[in-house]
């Protein structure tokens, strides 16, 4: 994708970065819905915990695919896109 290993880990680490922002979002959003106590609480913390074993299990079975035919860099990127993803929808879903 990129010329420049250098270039392709900046862009990686900068995907990284704007990850952790979604996901802090998704926390406090979480926390907001926690807070209220009420059955939305209680079932947003079961889906969080089930929605956090999948995301492991799929990605785990992405990368047994290609064992060891992809470089460190494209695994990096692999794994940041499959839980931005995932990371993704449940901001859009929270935020509603």
């Amino acid at each position: 994708m990129y010329d420049n290993p250098l270039a392709a880990w900046t862009r990686t680490g900068m995907d990284a970065w704007s990850l952790g922002i979604d996901a802090s979002t998704v926390v406090g959003l979480r926390m907001l819905k926690f807070a209220a106590g009420d059955q939305t609480a209680i079932a947003e913390s079961r889906l969080m915990v089930a929605e956090k074993m999948m995301a492991a299990f799929e990605l785990q079975l992405k990368l047994m695919r290609n064992p060891l035919s992809l470089a460190m860099l494209q695994r990096t990127q692999q794994t940041l896109q499959h839980y931005g993803v995932k990371v993704a929808s449940n901001r859009r879903r929270l935020a509603r």
